[in-house]
């Protein structure tokens, strides 16, 4: 079959939109941040609080392109090899074999990832990473594409272990899941009202409109998509003015630097150009590098939050003409 063009891989991945409202209702933001991260090899991070819709939305995005999803709950007793697999004894066989754990998909939901110990956090980062799973010396390849969407709950601390920033590092993106509007609340309560059943996503029309080889189009095309020598200075300027900022006692790193010149090319794309500009670098500054930075305890105090610190030196650093 012939390969997609650029404009019909761009012209499936925004119908997702469409398709993914029948599901959920607003969040566009979020269902750009997720095609955002898919053209970008990288993962996402969700915090919302409970009931806007997380868990749905992800069903609804790999619904609409057709892609193998697995959930996993993490708790407090999940183990590693809940993640990623095992070998287990075969009696009739004599043998190991391995049984590849939930990690093999290409959309994981690690649903309150907060919730489980550092030691089964540190099991996806490999996945994360290298985008494979190390079992017993033998190294295993992960399907691709190869998602990982996890979510927290950003006011519910109890029984909870923090990501650490290594970990919160491997997330391309930390999309904020907000409340509804009324007018949008009112809208849910209606859907529901006529019989919408959030389990029964056909029942809801969504259907597959992109599939992998829509997504290889486009991967390709953002890959070509130029950046000038100016706009890739701004973007190491803004970096470099986090890890001299006051209020921050880590600002964002080199890695922090390549993954917003990453998202900001695949926005430029999705947009339509084919060169970013620092508008561009603009509009992603604050999903893909809230996550990098970390305030210090006395500006957390005062109540500056990372997203202010950033809008502060967007606001400040010189802005290429």
């Amino acid at each position: 079959m012939t390969a997609p063009s650029a404009d019909s891989a761009r012209a499936a991945l925004e119908a997702l939109r469409g398709e993914i409202s029948k599901a959920v209702v607003g969040q566009d933001a979020t269902v750009t941040g997720l095609v955002v991260a898919l053209l970008c090899r990288g993962h996402v991070l969700l915090e919302g609080v409970p009931g806007v819709a997380k868990t749905l939305l992800v069903r609804a995005l790999a619904a609409t392109l057709e892609l193998d999803t697995k959930r996993v709950q993490f708790t407090p007793d999940l183990m590693p090899s809940d993640v990623t697999g095992s070998l287990i004894y075969d009696n009739r066989t004599a043998e190991f074999s391995f049984q590849p754990g939930p990690v093999f998909t290409n959309l994981l939901l690690a649903d309150e990832i907060n919730r489980t110990p550092p030691k089964t956090q540190a099991s996806l980062l490999e996945a994360m990473e290298e985008r494979q799973v190390t079992v017993e010396g033998t190294a295993r390849k992960l399907p691709d594409p190869f998602l990982v969407a996890a979510t927290q709950n950003p006011v519910e601390y109890e029984g909870t272990y923090p990501l650490p920033e290594a970990q919160l590092d491997r997330f391309l993106l930390k999309l904020q899941v907000s409340l509804p509007s009324r007018e949008e609340e009112i809208k849910v309560l209606s859907r529901h009202a006529e019989g919408f059943d959030p389990r029964d996503l056909t029942a809801a029309g969504v259907r597959r409109v992109a599939g992998p080889a829509e997504l290889d189009a486009a991967r390709a095309s953002v890959a070509k998509t130029s950046v000038s020598p100016e706009v890739a200075g701004y973007v190491v300027d803004i970096c470099r003015a986090t890890r001299e900022s006051p209020s921050l006692s880590l600002g964002a790193s080199p890695r922090g630097a390549t993954a917003l010149l990453s998202t900001a090319r695949a926005w430029a794309w999705l947009t339509g150009r084919d060169y970013v500009t620092p508008d561009d670098v603009k509009a992603l500054a604050l999903p893909t590098l809230r996550h990098r930075i970390q305030l210090r305890p006395e500006a957390e105090m005062e109540g500056v939050t990372a997203d202010s610190v950033i809008s502060s030196l967007l606001a400040h650093v010189p802005v290429p003409r």
